[in-house]
């Protein structure tokens, strides 16, 4: 299609092509979550020691474990729930590089989905500081302490990947808006909710 081609309605795409429900949620519920924490990193490295900088990073922390739940709860339905395959038009479309870039960013994120909070994990216990999810639930330590092995391999494991992680979502998202406003294939389309069906008024 080209960029004066109008997209399909979402009703038009076919049942089998779309996502699932819950697919979605998991895919924008992680991915708000990556956001905010990534966010939530990058200003409170540069704050002086205070509460709220305390604050912040208690929030960091939570918010890395809620992520690798989510991570986890995402990849046990993924393979539960084979995902839509790409839509035999949009593949005939793609060249090989775009197809096997697909293939390997999709698995890039989620290695990286698990990979970028174990890191944070296992800096915080090598700190010796307990994670306390939500204030609530303790959470054991990942490895023993040793404020070497912190600073000197665990911080930059942490930190790089997790900004490897936000090249490859943005990578991700461009190749998302490019199928929705230069290919207009309605490839993005599959993964909002479908339509409801209008009622029909009672005679």
């Amino acid at each position: 299609m080209s960029a004066d081609t109008p997209l399909p309605p979402l009703s038009a795409i076919p049942h089998r092509q779309r996502y699932g429900t819950v697919a979605i949620v998991l895919h924008w519920l992680l991915a708000a979550m990556i956001v905010g924490s990534l966010g939530v990193g990058l200003y409170m490295t540069g704050l002086p020691f205070s509460p709220q900088r305390i604050k912040l990073y208690n929030w960091h922390k939570w918010a890395g474990v809620t992520i690798l739940l989510l991570s986890a709860a995402r990849l046990l339905w993924r393979l539960a729930h084979r995902p839509p395959a790409l839509p035999a038009q949009v593949l005939a479309a793609m060249p090989r590089w775009q197809i096997a870039g697909y293939r390997t960013s999709h698995a890039a994120m989620y290695l990286l989905f698990f990979a970028v909070p174990l890191f944070g994990w296992a800096y915080t216990s090598a700190l010796g500081i307990p994670v306390v999810w939500f204030g609530v639930l303790p959470l054991p330590d990942f490895v023993p302490v040793d404020k070497d092995l912190a600073e000197a391999i665990l911080k930059p494991l942490h930190k790089g990947s997790a900004f490897t992680l936000a090249a490859v979502a943005l990578l991700h998202v461009a190749a998302a808006l490019k199928h929705h406003w230069i290919d207009r294939d309605g490839l993005l389309q599959r993964m909002w909710p479908e339509p409801r069906e209008p009622r029909h008024p009672r005679h």
